[in-house]
């Protein structure tokens, strides 16, 4: 069985770049992070690994709209080498920033108005500004949508954290909308401790039809706007020390199987193991 490789990429304005290195490793990856620009001087890098990983926070400020200059960069230089790296059966994870610079360069959901998902330049589904017009930071439950994403259990809840401005998900129109729920491209949901979608503060942006995740055709690469990196310990929850037993057990065991949020936080970054098993003959 081989070593997994887990490239984290990093650009201008990434701050999440080291703790979702820790928890890569933690999952049982070999993991490194390199700057955008050496992936650009040197594109074959990127077929050493087997995991990509854009983690969160603010590309390059932001600026124009989250995540939008790093996926010009990607569309404009890397476009293809990643293309191929999902086509030869390897994986993707975009995490906050790193879900809206995929959804930017049309690799997530990968449907658009043109057969060139490069040149088209007229996304059917962006990420926007939050209804709240604040940023939010805040703990939610997300529900998982879809049999066929690799990183997901289905029917297992999780509890993790979301930091963003910008975290709504829209979609150009209603048939788009059902496009995504009827072929399976809905990661995630934002729900409450019972499973039961519903408005703010549950759905912390106002993403249409409570859409905290996405993934694409095969299976392979996901975003989700909140933070699984920063709930892989029972200490990162704020409540952890009024516990006796100093772990945070989700409300609703039926969702979890009797495992704490942070295990399942843990195992949405334990894709090292699900590529070994995809791979494996």
């Amino acid at each position: 069985m081989k070593d997994v490789k887990a490239l984290v990429l990093r650009a201008a304005g990434i701050n999440c770049d080291c703790e979702t290195e820790y928890a890569l490793e933690l999952a049982g990856a070999m993991a490194q992070r390199i700057h955008i620009n050496r992936l650009i001087e040197d594109k074959s890098a990127l077929e050493k690994f087997q995991i990509l990983v854009l983690p969160g926070g603010f590309s390059y400020g932001d600026d124009v709209a989250a995540g939008k200059i790093l996926a010009n960069q990607i569309i404009h230089h890397l476009y293809e080498p990643i293309q191929k790296f999902i086509d030869d059966g390897k994986l993707v994870l975009g995490i906050c920033n790193g879900f809206q610079v995929l959804v930017k360069t049309g690799i997530l959901p990968g449907i658009t108005n043109h057969e060139s998902r490069v040149t088209s330049h007229e996304p059917r589904v962006t990420i926007t500004n939050n209804d709240s017009g604040k940023f939010e930071d805040r703990w939610v439950y997300l529900a998982p949508q879809t049999q066929k994403c690799i990183f997901l259990e289905p029917d297992r809840q999780i509890y993790l954290p979301v930091a963003h401005a910008e975290g709504k998900v829209v979609t150009k129109d209603t048939d788009t909308l059902e496009e995504l729920k009827s072929a399976g491209y809905v990661a995630f949901k934002y729900v409450d401790e019972d499973g039961k979608e519903g408005g703010y503060p549950i759905n912390p942006n106002g993403s249409m039809d409570s859409i905290a995740g996405l993934t694409d055709t095969t299976g392979r690469v996901l975003g989700l706007m909140p933070h699984p990196e920063r709930h892989i310990r029972p200490t990162q929850h704020p409540h952890w020390s009024r516990h006796e037993s100093r772990t945070i057990h989700p409300p609703k065991q039926s969702f979890c199987g009797g495992r704490t949020s942070h295990e399942l936080c843990l195992k949405l970054l334990k894709i090292s193991n699900g590529w070994r098993q995809s791979s494996d003959p």
